[in-house]
């Protein structure tokens, strides 16, 4: 299933090997789980594993960062590059240099109640995964214009 169809101008569809990754906003709570999710526009939506499961466990920080990674890029059908952190305390431990490894440029590493400030109405245990969502989307720099002035 893929969430976004991002075409060119005249129709054609871009080919997502050549274009820059996608930024996610990751919400890495306490007990070794997580949630995932994008942002278009400001609106947010955690992406679930195959199964509609939408928080996933792992014992180290790393296998819970790279889990997050591929159930995006499977989900959006395209590479995920960069992301938006939000953790509190001890996650904050080292998630600097485990998401490096991982292969995720860090945006952003932001507080679990600053990243749910952002997602107004949201479910409380799904706000911090939006919020750092909306976060990456603007965070995430504009593709330059070709061919323009």
């Amino acid at each position: 299933m893929k969430l976004f169809q991002i075409e060119e101008p005249d129709g054609s569809p871009i080919d997502a090997a050549e274009g820059p990754g996608a930024a996610v906003g990751m919400d890495i709570a306490p007990g070794g789980t997580g949630r995932v999710a994008i942002a278009a526009g400001g609106n947010g939506e955690i992406l679930p594993d195959a199964d509609g499961e939408r928080t996933l466990r792992a014992r180290e920080l790393m296998a819970l960062l790279l889990g997050l990674r591929s159930r995006a890029e499977k989900q959006l059908a395209r590479p995920v590059t960069h992301a938006v952190l939000a953790a509190d305390g001890p996650e904050r431990t080292g998630l600097r240099a485990a998401a490096a490894e991982a292969g995720l440029t860090v945006l952003r590493v932001i507080g679990r109640g600053a990243a749910a400030a952002l997602a107004k109405g949201a479910a409380i245990e799904e706000a911090p995964a939006l919020g750092a969502a909306v976060a990456a989307e603007d965070a995430m720099p504009a593709p330059s214009a070709t061919g323009q002035a």
